[in-house]
């Protein structure tokens, strides 16, 4: 596997955490609405979390190596299937409203498959460098 295509990979992953991280982490208040929004308590708590995990997921996905990139990815993979069920609900709608909340959460059940991939191979170092 190319290393610099893996990379990428990894880094297309994490672009819309690090976005997400970064902008909550500017507009704290906002991330408190968000959480609010969504019914978790305390929002506070909830909203430094998921800063600390869409940050630090993704630094030990793109920086680190080994266990450490796959406890990163493991983070961001079980925070993303969290968010989705909550933030997704498609079972409870209906209409164009369930249609779009359905294509969410698959797209985001897409993430979870590719955060797992970094997982493997955090773990299997031989697959990046072509000898599995």
């Amino acid at each position: 596997m190319n290393r610099h295509a893996y990379a990428i990979a990894r880094a297309g992953l994490c672009l819309a955490y690090v976005y997400s991280g970064v902008a909550k982490l500017f507009d704290f208040p906002a991330a408190i609405v968000e959480q609010q929004h969504f019914g978790l308590t305390p929002p506070a708590l909830f909203a430094a979390a998921t800063i600390a995990v869409q940050l630090g997921g993704s630094a030990l996905v793109l920086f680190a190596r080994g266990r450490l990139a796959a406890l990163g990815a493991a983070a961001l993979a079980g925070f993303t299937v969290l968010a989705t069920v909550i933030g997704h609900p498609f079972w409870a709608l209906s209409g164009i409203e369930r249609f779009h909340n359905l294509n969410a959460f698959l797209e985001h059940a897409g993430l979870v498959g590719g955060f797992a991939m970094i997982a493997l191979i955090a773990l299997q170092p031989r697959v990046l460098n072509g000898q599995a």
